[in-house]
């Protein structure tokens, strides 16, 4: 089967060098957003019979750990990238499951076998559509009638400090973007009124948002969590352009602001996300 892509754009960076990062760092990015993970798990019922697509797997943790639950269904992981497919493979072959498979695959236009799936998921893999509502609509082709959507995404910016204070402390005097809340990128399905309507147009019904605040888990201490938060792909882009002394004043920034965030368990910053929930309408 010839693969097809129309997230040309996000397949040349996540089949690339951000998703090489990605894979290297899988174990600080994952425990970053542990904790929202861990509500997703309580929130989201998966009976053992459950079959489940999961898009935008990444390295593979939220398949593996769901593929735990359902232990007599089957888990279709689909990504972009393939250094995190492979470590995602890698990882289920050491959990010692057979009951997922991980494929290369674009899911705004990815060939689902119709109503074969009851959940369909995602862990902050579902904002980066060049076409939301296709996407949706294409997602929900693979579920059974009545079956569920539940997927986690950045809430607004200010419910969001996490993502500020990595950009303030290495702004260096400059005026950087921020991410948009509508289009491709991280806050891109941030807006409840935006959202619902998308959904509503692929199909979707019974449309519900539920909050969820839980710290961003940088690091064990200040030198992990620097050494985590100024190589990610993100702050490398906001480095580049500066020379020695204005770099060196920016990491000297970041450092102190992680040190502000320090706490008992780690360093720590706010960040909340929306529980989206939907059914097969």
């Amino acid at each position: 089967m010839v693969m097809r892509i129309v997230n040309v754009e996000m397949a040349e960076a996540w089949n690339g060098a951000e998703g090489e990062q990605w894979s290297r760092n899988a174990a600080h990015y994952e425990g970053a957003t542990r904790l929202l993970w861990a509500r997703f798990l309580s929130l989201v019922q998966v009976a053992p019979d459950t079959d489940v697509l999961d898009i935008g797997c990444g390295n593979g943790r939220s398949a593996c750990d769901v593929a735990a639950r359902a232990s007599a269904g089957d888990v279709l992981a689909v990504d972009l990238s393939g250094p995190m497919l492979e470590r995602a493979r890698e990882r289920a072959a050491t959990a010692g499951l057979t009951n997922v498979r991980f494929e290369r695959g674009d899911a705004q236009v990815y060939p689902f076998e119709a109503a074969s799936r009851d959940l369909a998921i995602s862990t902050f893999g579902v904002m980066f559509f060049s076409d939301p509502v296709a996407a949706f609509a294409n997602i929900r082709s693979a579920l059974r009638p009545g079956g569920r959507l539940a997927v986690l995404v950045w809430r607004d910016l200010a419910h969001n400090p996490w993502i500020r204070l990595v950009r303030d402390a290495l702004a260096a005097g400059r005026d950087l973007p921020l991410p948009p809340e509508e289009g491709p990128g991280p806050l891109g399905l941030s807006k409840t009124d935006r959202v619902s309507e998308m959904l509503s147009q692929a199909g979707f019904a019974d449309i519900s948002f539920t909050g969820i605040e839980e710290p961003m888990d940088y690091g064990t201490d200040v030198d992990d969590a620097f050494e985590f938060a100024s190589t990610t792909t993100a702050a490398r882009g906001m480095l580049k352009d500066l020379d020695d002394r204005d770099r060196t004043d920016a990491l000297a920034r970041l450092r102190s602001a992680l040190e502000a965030a320090r706490t008992p368990d780690g360093v720590r910053i706010g960040s909340a996300a929306w529980l989206i929930r939907a059914t097969n309408g």
